[in-house]
């Protein structure tokens, strides 16, 4: 399968990215940072540098790709958790603009299928960001499916030495995770212990 993955470079891509590659597919991963171009292609991935809110790039990227399905692993949070509810805004704008972007590319690539990552608990500011989200995933012209991960815990997450209140799931067992539901209908299908 030709799967174009939005945040191969995050917690979650670089984990994710070996293995899809692993199991035979093709993937091109995306970054915003050129700089992350290597480390993507270390991973097995076709490296794209492209913003999710230029949406003519990455419709362009997207189309030239060719994908069967579009991964959608963005998010826009701070290194430090202190910084979350400052930086609300931003990763709202990406659940939402970004979300809408990828989607509109996926479209445009002739993708059958969209999986978006979301969350397993009601996000700080309340459920409609989550629920609009969700709702253009579901709605997708052909297989949308939206991943609910509970709280990543693991290496390179907020919980590195610590294990977090439930919903929770451990990165590595997420990433695992995901890369068996490729071919799921559509639904939200909720990852957590």
């Amino acid at each position: 399968m030709r799967i174009f993955l939005a945040g191969a470079s995050g917690v979650i891509g670089v984990r994710l990215t070996p293995m899809l590659v692993g199991a035979g597919h093709q993937v091109a991963g995306t970054t915003r940072s050129a700089a992350k171009a290597g480390l993507l292609r270390d991973l097995g991935a076709e490296p794209v540098v492209v913003d999710v809110y230029d949406a003519a790039a990455l419709r362009d990227a997207v189309v030239a790709f060719a994908p069967d399905l579009v991964m959608h692993q963005l998010t826009d949070l701070p290194d430090d958790p202190s910084e979350i509810e400052a930086r609300r805004a931003d990763n709202r704008r990406m659940r939402e603009e970004g979300t809408a972007n990828l989607i509109a590319a996926a479209a445009a690539a002739g993708a059958g299928r969209f999986v978006a990552q979301s969350v397993a608990w009601v996000p700080l500011g309340g459920a409609a960001s989550r629920e609009t989200h969700e709702s253009r995933v579901l709605a997708f012209d052909g297989v949308g499916v939206v991943l609910r991960y509970g709280q990543f815990y693991g290496p390179d997450t907020y919980y590195e030495h610590t294990i977090p209140d439930p919903p929770r799931i451990e990165i590595t067992d997420a990433a695992r995770r995901t890369a068996q539901l490729l071919n799921s209908p559509t639904g939200i299908i909720e990852i957590i212990e």
